[in-house]
């Protein structure tokens, strides 16, 4: 249980000033809102989606009439506005915004607004905070809403407890309404090794909830909740979507209720007890994240924009150690491993798990966090130096918020150990979690990772977290490794983190805001990957998305897949191997040294483009790609996922790039030579074809019918 402290009063200065005549209208990049802050009650969202630039003063107040639903038999004579944190004391039928309780009173507020502040940026959009009191319940609530310029919609809300006595807190999520236009529902579940797996199904007159209750993200959670018109895809149809930046328990819902409102929206999710407001205290929710697209391309590209602002551009090629060697370090082998990777133009060299005291497999050594003196009598450092005089940099495996009970950090402190009621949970990974919430367990952990990182001055941190949270303090846990992982970073401001949790069970925007990439999944099974690649890069841009060249026969799923389809699946994301070069023949060293210099020659600008999907109508068939800011050149992936239906695929049509500008478009080396079942290929493939940009997405062309697991590689450049 957590007690949250006085923190002082953060509404000093604020300014009153809502829209013309009480309306709020910001708009950025291409979205819209409009708010309705006249009256006493929570400002209601009046519009969220295409932004309306020449909407005057007059059409907000008649769109505020227009907006408002007849009196019907039965029901309220006034009926409930919809507003951000939905109230049960308005005559809100649906799921309430706030739950809590004053030693069970005070458990409907109905708050009453005291001040509007804007902050209106033009073009760039702008922020709207919206301050509020219920005096008989003791609270206030400040609501703040965030348009940014990339069209992105952030909310947050902090609730205050104002009175004398404690207030128990369950529940506090924000929620935006959706036209009746959203008829279907788009999200996401999934398991290890295969993550972000999509799940469509019809908005109907019910509440579709999912809770993620692992106590991080978790590999099934639902990641974004899209809203949109019938049949909408990657290229059409509007779509308005929720996610929720928060590394820990939280809930994404959508709603229909029988008189047909329709909200989306999410937050923290909370146990019960687990947040208690003191005399003065407040809460504050995480961000909330709500983005609109004529299609999930354009919805994912507000994503990418917003996510970009905040991290560095071209990422370097990384070697990691674990699928070559896993637990079995030897020096001798990791030099040879090294020598190969640097030979092939890697540029970061990462040592995975097995490097601390006693550790030898999964079952010990967690939360010892010194290097070990059997295996590396010299410390690190003979295999660090090798690295750095090889020209790449050095990274580490690490996963400070576990620990093993085979441990000396368990043995001395086993109180350090998260439990309930005098138990410990059921084990996972023959592994427990630490309690980052004791200052004395907490200090521990940054101390070593601070001299692990001064004294091999190391560039990069894997961050793994491989188990689900049982019986914890999930939020106390949360907010802990988000202020470990921002300390450890103010004391080394170069260093890049990835976060890794079983694969990719930590994949939001709270943990990206205070790291540098994800690793999407444990799996790189090419195939595999296409799809889960495919769908976290709905939130993420490409070049945060870790994506690693496995060896030819997958580890987590045996299959054998070409060096094509694997290097150029990773070519569209964070690129990295993951293979014991040692056993790699000479011809695979040197097409994999092709895709290193490929995909080196692409970054610069592959990592500030814009990823564009196909909607093709053959599942078989995926076309995917990147297109340049300046829309000058693209690279495009036709990949066979499975055979077709058809002995020809027929056109695939290429979106995205400017229809009055004329392309060449040519296969790629090392891309260019897919196995396919034709006679002759296709003629426009020798020299490649010069069209128009319009030509491209509304015909297309010809493909070539690829053999099952087959990557073809195009090349688009302006003619």
């Amino acid at each position: 249980m957590e007690t949250i402290a006085d923190e002082g009063d953060p509404h000093s200065g604020a300014s009153d000033r809502g829209g013309a005549d009480g309306f709020v209208h910001l708009e950025a990049s291409g979205v819209g809102l409009v708010l309705d802050c006249r009256g006493a009650r929570l400002p209601r969202v009046l519009h969220w989606g295409r932004a309306l630039p020449h909407a005057t003063d007059a059409d907000l107040t008649a769109l505020a009439l227009a907006s408002l639903p007849a009196t019907v038999p039965n029901s309220l004579d006034t009926p409930a506005s919809v507003t951000m944190v939905p109230e049960p004391a308005t005559g809100w039928f649906g799921l309430p915004g706030l739950l809590g309780h004053r030693d069970g009173r005070h458990w409907s507020p109905l708050f009453a607004t005291e001040h509007v502040a804007v902050h209106d940026r033009g073009a760039e959009g702008g922020e709207v905070v919206v301050l509020a009191s219920d005096a008989v319940c003791g609270l206030s609530l400040e609501l703040r809403l965030d348009l940014t310029a990339s069209g992105v919609l952030r909310m947050r809300a902090v609730l205050r407890n104002t009175a004398s006595g404690w207030y128990t807190l369950d529940g506090l999520v924000m929620a935006l309404p959706v036209p009746s236009e959203a008829t279907e529902l788009l999200d996401f579940t999934g398991r290890w090794s295969r993550e972000r797996t999509p799940q469509r199904r019809a908005f109907s007159a019910a509440a579709h909830v999912r809770d993620g209750r692992r106590g991080r993200t978790g590999s099934d959670a639902s990641f974004i909740l899209v809203a949109g018109e019938k049949g909408f895809g990657f290229r059409s149809g509007q779509v308005w979507g929720v996610h929720v930046g928060w590394s820990g328990n939280h809930r994404t819902y959508a709603e229909r209720l029988p008189t047909g409102e329709s909200v989306i929206g999410g937050g923290e999710l909370l146990r019960s007890g687990e947040v208690r407001l003191a005399p003065g205290a407040s809460y504050e929710t995480p961000w909330v994240y709500a983005v609109h697209g004529d299609g999930l391309d354009e919805m994912a590209a507000r994503f990418h924009r917003q996510v970009r602002s905040g991290h560095a551009g071209p990422r370097p090629v990384i070697v990691n150690t674990w699928e070559a060697v896993y637990f079995d370090h030897d020096l001798g082998r990791l030099k040879a491993l090294v020598d190969a990777a640097a030979e092939v133009g890697a540029e970061r060299f990462v040592l995975d798990d097995g490097w601390f005291r006693g550790r030898r497999d999964d079952r010990a050594g967690l939360g010892d966090w010194y290097v070990d003196e059997v295996r590396w009598p010299e410390g690190l450092h003979p295999l660090v130096e090798h690295v750095r005089a090889r020209g790449m940099d050095f990274g580490l495996w690490v996963e400070p918020e576990m620990v093993n009970p085979d441990s000396d950090l368990a043995r001395a402190h086993p109180d350090w150990i998260v439990g309930a009621m005098g138990r410990r949970p059921p084990p996972i990974r023959h592994q427990q979690a630490l309690d980052l919430r004791r200052p004395e367990a907490y200090q521990y952990i940054l101390e070593r990772l601070d001299a692990l990182v001064s004294e091999y001055r190391i560039a990069f941190l894997k961050w793994d977290h491989n188990r689900d949270l049982i019986d914890a303090d999930v939020h106390g846990q949360t907010t802990a490794v988000y202020r470990l992982m921002d300390e450890l970073r103010a004391r080394h401001p170069g260093l890049e983190i990835e976060s890794c949790s079983s694969g990719g069970a930590r994949v939001d925007l709270g943990i990206l805001a205070r790291t540098d990439r994800v690793w999407a999944s444990d799996c790189i099974d090419g195939l595999e990957r296409q799809a889960i690649q495919r769908w976290t890069a709905l939130l993420l841009p490409p070049e945060l998305i870790g994506s690693h060249v496995g060896a030819a026969r997958s580890h987590t799923t045996g299959r054998t897949q070409s060096l094509a389809l694997r290097a150029g699946t990773a070519l569209f994301g964070h690129f990295g191997i993951e293979w014991d070069l040692t056993t790699a023949t000479d011809e695979e060293r040197t097409e994999l040294r092709r895709w290193v210099e490929l995909y080196k020659r692409m970054r610069g600008w592959l990592h500030r483009g814009v990823v564009v999907r196909a909607d093709h109508p053959d599942p078989a068939l995926w076309v995917h790609g990147i297109v340049s800011a300046e829309r000058d050149q693209a690279l495009f992936s036709v990949v066979a996922m499975t055979t077709g239906a058809r002995t020809q695929p027929g056109r695939v049509r290429i979106p995205g790039l400017d229809p009055h500008r004329r392309y060449h478009v040519h296969p790629l080396a090392p891309g260019d030579k897919p196995g396919t079942t034709a006679l002759t290929p296709n003629p426009w493939l020798a020299e490649g074809v010069v069209v128009t940009g319009e030509v491209l997405a509304e015909v297309g062309l010809s493909a070539p019918p690829l053999h099952p697991e087959q990557l073809l590689l195009l090349h688009i450049t302006k003619a």
